[in-house]
Protein backbone atom coordinates (compact mmCIF):
# COMPACT_ATOMS: atom_id res chain seq x y z
CA UNK A 1 0.00 0.00 0.00
CA UNK A 2 0.98 3.54 -1.00
CA UNK A 3 1.48 5.98 2.32
CA UNK A 4 -1.38 6.05 3.83
CA UNK A 5 -3.69 9.28 4.00
CA UNK A 6 -3.78 10.36 7.91
CA UNK A 7 -5.58 12.98 9.38
CA UNK A 8 -4.06 14.29 12.84
CA UNK A 9 -6.19 16.11 14.93
CA UNK A 10 -5.24 18.57 17.28
CA UNK A 11 -2.50 19.63 15.11
CA UNK A 12 -1.33 22.49 17.29
CA UNK A 13 -1.52 20.98 20.49
CA UNK A 14 1.22 19.59 22.84
CA UNK A 15 1.09 16.62 21.57
CA UNK A 16 -0.22 17.15 18.14
CA UNK A 17 3.21 19.35 17.47
CA UNK A 18 5.28 16.14 17.88
CA UNK A 19 3.04 14.18 15.77
CA UNK A 20 3.08 16.08 13.16
CA UNK A 21 6.61 15.59 12.13
CA UNK A 22 6.96 12.20 13.25
CA UNK A 23 4.26 11.45 11.16
CA UNK A 24 5.52 12.67 7.82
CA UNK A 25 9.11 11.28 8.78
CA UNK A 26 7.45 7.57 9.00
CA UNK A 27 5.71 7.84 5.60
CA UNK A 28 2.39 9.81 6.15
CA UNK A 29 1.14 11.76 4.05
CA UNK A 30 -0.48 14.28 6.28
CA UNK A 31 -3.53 16.55 6.51
CA UNK A 32 -3.35 18.60 9.71
CA UNK A 33 -6.65 19.59 11.30
CA UNK A 34 -7.32 22.64 14.05
CA UNK A 35 -10.06 25.15 14.35
CA UNK A 36 -7.70 27.75 13.33
CA UNK A 37 -5.22 26.53 11.49
CA UNK A 38 -1.60 29.10 11.42
CA UNK A 39 -1.58 31.00 8.38
CA UNK A 40 1.81 30.16 7.59
CA UNK A 41 1.96 26.19 8.59
CA UNK A 42 3.65 23.72 6.10
CA UNK A 43 1.79 21.14 4.52
CA UNK A 44 -2.11 20.52 4.32
CA UNK A 45 -4.64 22.13 6.81
CA UNK A 46 -8.10 21.60 7.22
CA UNK A 47 -10.18 23.70 9.29
CA UNK A 48 -12.21 21.69 12.49
CA UNK A 49 -14.24 21.92 14.97
CA UNK A 50 -15.41 18.87 16.96
CA UNK A 51 -16.99 21.01 19.76
CA UNK A 52 -19.74 21.68 16.73
CA UNK A 53 -19.27 19.29 14.19
CA UNK A 54 -17.87 21.90 11.58
CA UNK A 55 -15.57 20.84 9.15
CA UNK A 56 -15.41 17.22 9.77
CA UNK A 57 -16.50 15.77 6.61
CA UNK A 58 -14.10 17.76 4.67
CA UNK A 59 -11.39 16.74 7.38
CA UNK A 60 -12.18 13.03 6.21
CA UNK A 61 -11.87 13.05 2.65
CA UNK A 62 -9.73 10.51 1.28
CA UNK A 63 -8.62 10.16 4.57
CA UNK A 64 -7.19 6.17 5.70
CA UNK A 65 -5.61 6.98 9.58
CA UNK A 66 -7.01 9.52 11.92
CA UNK A 67 -4.40 10.15 14.69
CA UNK A 68 -7.10 12.19 16.94
CA UNK A 69 -5.06 14.23 19.68
CA UNK A 70 -7.63 16.74 19.80
CA UNK A 71 -8.99 17.42 23.22
CA UNK A 72 -10.07 19.97 25.78
CA UNK A 73 -8.47 19.70 29.21
CA UNK A 74 -9.16 23.64 30.26
CA UNK A 75 -11.87 24.06 28.02
CA UNK A 76 -15.43 22.32 27.15
CA UNK A 77 -14.30 18.64 27.42
CA UNK A 78 -17.70 16.82 27.06
CA UNK A 79 -18.46 18.50 23.58
CA UNK A 80 -14.87 18.15 22.30
CA UNK A 81 -13.58 14.68 23.95
CA UNK A 82 -16.73 13.20 24.30
CA UNK A 83 -19.27 14.13 21.99
CA UNK A 84 -17.02 15.71 19.35
CA UNK A 85 -14.89 12.04 19.45
CA UNK A 86 -18.42 10.70 18.87
CA UNK A 87 -19.55 12.89 15.72
CA UNK A 88 -15.95 12.35 14.22
CA UNK A 89 -16.33 8.53 14.68
CA UNK A 90 -19.52 8.72 12.93
CA UNK A 91 -18.69 10.34 10.15
CA UNK A 92 -14.76 8.24 10.16
CA UNK A 93 -17.23 4.93 9.69
CA UNK A 94 -18.90 6.57 6.72
CA UNK A 95 -15.72 7.63 5.09
CA UNK A 96 -14.26 3.86 5.40
CA UNK A 97 -11.31 4.91 7.75
CA UNK A 98 -9.13 2.00 8.42
CA UNK A 99 -8.20 3.27 12.33
CA UNK A 100 -8.86 5.83 14.51
CA UNK A 101 -5.62 5.67 16.80
CA UNK A 102 -6.54 7.73 20.00
CA UNK A 103 -4.16 8.85 22.57
CA UNK A 104 -5.78 8.44 25.85
CA UNK A 105 -4.58 9.24 29.94
CA UNK A 106 -3.80 5.72 32.02
CA UNK A 107 -6.06 5.80 35.35
CA UNK A 108 -9.21 7.17 33.55
CA UNK A 109 -10.91 4.72 34.78
CA UNK A 110 -10.33 5.39 38.32
CA UNK A 111 -9.88 8.75 39.12
CA UNK A 112 -13.11 10.68 38.49
CA UNK A 113 -12.23 14.22 37.36
CA UNK A 114 -14.36 15.01 34.89
CA UNK A 115 -11.54 15.45 32.05
CA UNK A 116 -11.18 12.17 32.76
CA UNK A 117 -14.62 11.24 32.28
CA UNK A 118 -14.99 12.26 29.42
CA UNK A 119 -11.42 10.96 28.03
CA UNK A 120 -13.34 7.58 29.30
CA UNK A 121 -16.48 8.44 26.99
CA UNK A 122 -14.31 9.13 24.48
CA UNK A 123 -12.70 5.76 24.31
CA UNK A 124 -15.75 3.83 25.29
CA UNK A 125 -17.35 5.35 21.93
CA UNK A 126 -14.66 4.01 19.77
CA UNK A 127 -15.89 0.84 21.43
CA UNK A 128 -19.11 0.78 19.96
CA UNK A 129 -18.16 2.70 17.11
CA UNK A 130 -18.32 0.67 13.13
CA UNK A 131 -14.72 2.27 12.10
CA UNK A 132 -11.67 0.16 13.73
CA UNK A 133 -9.81 2.14 16.44
CA UNK A 134 -6.45 1.83 18.56
CA UNK A 135 -6.01 3.04 21.95
CA UNK A 136 -3.10 4.28 23.40
CA UNK A 137 -2.81 5.30 27.54
CA UNK A 138 -0.20 8.13 28.16
CA UNK A 139 0.95 9.08 31.56
CA UNK A 140 1.02 12.83 32.21
CA UNK A 141 3.54 15.17 29.91
CA UNK A 142 6.47 16.74 31.25
CA UNK A 143 5.24 19.69 29.46
CA UNK A 144 2.12 19.42 31.33
CA UNK A 145 4.06 19.11 35.00
CA UNK A 146 5.88 22.24 33.97
CA UNK A 147 3.09 24.08 32.93
CA UNK A 148 1.01 23.73 36.50
CA UNK A 149 4.52 24.64 38.21
CA UNK A 150 4.34 27.96 36.10
CA UNK A 151 0.85 28.87 37.79
CA UNK A 152 2.40 28.43 41.02
CA UNK A 153 5.52 30.22 40.55
CA UNK A 154 4.56 33.48 42.13
CA UNK A 155 3.11 32.38 45.37
CA UNK A 156 5.01 32.90 48.33
CA UNK A 157 4.49 29.51 49.44
CA UNK A 158 4.24 26.65 47.14
CA UNK A 159 0.97 24.34 47.87
CA UNK A 160 1.02 20.59 46.58
CA UNK A 161 -1.12 17.68 47.03
CA UNK A 162 0.35 15.37 49.44
CA UNK A 163 1.71 11.90 47.99
CA UNK A 164 0.47 12.38 44.64
CA UNK A 165 1.89 9.66 42.47
CA UNK A 166 2.49 10.58 38.88
CA UNK A 167 4.95 8.78 35.93
CA UNK A 168 5.23 12.22 33.52
CA UNK A 169 7.15 11.62 30.19
CA UNK A 170 8.03 13.61 27.53
CA UNK A 171 5.95 14.52 24.54
CA UNK A 172 8.07 13.60 21.77
CA UNK A 173 8.78 10.24 23.66
CA UNK A 174 4.75 9.64 23.75
CA UNK A 175 4.27 10.55 20.04
CA UNK A 176 6.88 8.23 19.13
CA UNK A 177 4.72 5.28 20.79
CA UNK A 178 1.35 6.40 19.19
CA UNK A 179 2.68 6.68 15.79
CA UNK A 180 4.04 3.35 15.95
CA UNK A 181 0.41 2.18 15.92
CA UNK A 182 -0.82 4.80 13.26
CA UNK A 183 -0.88 2.34 10.89
CA UNK A 184 -4.10 1.04 8.63
CA UNK A 185 -4.13 -2.08 10.95
CA UNK A 186 -5.83 -1.30 14.13
CA UNK A 187 -4.57 -3.13 17.20
CA UNK A 188 -7.68 -1.87 19.59
CA UNK A 189 -6.13 -1.45 22.89
CA UNK A 190 -2.35 -1.87 23.39
CA UNK A 191 -0.16 -1.50 26.12
CA UNK A 192 0.28 1.70 28.05
CA UNK A 193 3.27 4.22 27.40
CA UNK A 194 4.55 5.54 31.26
CA UNK A 195 7.75 8.34 31.67
CA UNK A 196 10.87 6.43 32.79
CA UNK A 197 10.05 7.13 36.59
CA UNK A 198 7.42 7.38 39.33
CA UNK A 199 8.23 10.54 41.39
CA UNK A 200 5.47 12.68 44.34
CA UNK A 201 4.07 15.93 43.04
CA UNK A 202 6.19 17.46 45.84
CA UNK A 203 9.62 15.88 44.02
CA UNK A 204 8.98 17.70 40.76
CA UNK A 205 8.28 20.81 42.23
CA UNK A 206 11.51 20.99 44.40
CA UNK A 207 13.48 19.83 41.21
CA UNK A 208 11.63 22.80 39.47
CA UNK A 209 12.59 24.83 42.27
CA UNK A 210 16.27 23.67 42.30
CA UNK A 211 16.79 24.44 37.83
CA UNK A 212 15.13 27.65 38.02
CA UNK A 213 16.99 28.97 40.97
CA UNK A 214 14.11 29.56 43.75
CA UNK A 215 13.75 29.42 47.07
CA UNK A 216 9.87 28.84 48.27
CA UNK A 217 8.47 26.31 50.70
CA UNK A 218 6.66 23.69 49.45
CA UNK A 219 4.09 22.67 51.67
CA UNK A 220 2.30 19.33 51.29
CA UNK A 221 -1.78 19.60 51.25
CA UNK A 222 -3.66 16.91 52.50
CA UNK A 223 -6.74 16.44 49.71
CA UNK A 224 -9.78 14.54 50.71
CA UNK A 225 -11.79 13.07 48.10
CA UNK A 226 -11.55 10.38 45.13
CA UNK A 227 -9.69 12.37 43.02
CA UNK A 228 -7.04 12.54 45.94
CA UNK A 229 -7.60 9.01 46.66
CA UNK A 230 -6.71 7.75 42.94
CA UNK A 231 -3.73 9.94 42.65
CA UNK A 232 -2.01 9.02 45.49
CA UNK A 233 -2.53 5.46 45.08
CA UNK A 234 -0.84 5.18 41.90
CA UNK A 235 -3.86 4.64 39.45
CA UNK A 236 -2.38 7.30 36.79
CA UNK A 237 1.02 5.70 36.72
CA UNK A 238 2.30 2.28 35.36
CA UNK A 239 6.02 1.75 36.49
CA UNK A 240 5.42 -1.73 34.48
CA UNK A 241 5.26 0.17 31.32
CA UNK A 242 8.17 2.52 31.67
CA UNK A 243 8.52 3.36 27.82
CA UNK A 244 9.91 6.69 28.04
CA UNK A 245 14.11 7.21 28.56
CA UNK A 246 14.41 11.15 29.20
CA UNK A 247 13.73 11.70 33.40
CA UNK A 248 11.79 14.85 34.42
CA UNK A 249 14.60 16.57 35.84
CA UNK A 250 16.90 15.96 32.25
CA UNK A 251 14.51 17.16 30.30
CA UNK A 252 13.91 20.40 32.88
CA UNK A 253 17.09 21.23 32.62
CA UNK A 254 17.07 21.31 28.98
CA UNK A 255 13.81 23.82 28.76
CA UNK A 256 14.63 26.31 32.20
CA UNK A 257 18.51 26.50 31.70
Amino acid sequence: MSEPRTLLTGATGTLGDELRPRLRKTGHDVRSANRSPPADADGEWVELDLADGTGIERALEGIDVVVHAATAPRGDSEAVDARGTERLLEAAAEAGVENVCYPSIVGIDSIPLSYYEHKLAAERALEKSDVSATVVRITQFHEFVLELCGTIERLPVWPVPSGFRVQPIAAGEAADAVVEHATVEPAGRVEPVGGPEVRTAADLVRSYREVAGLRRPVVGLPVPGSVASGFRSGAATRPDRAVGSTTWGEWLRKEVE
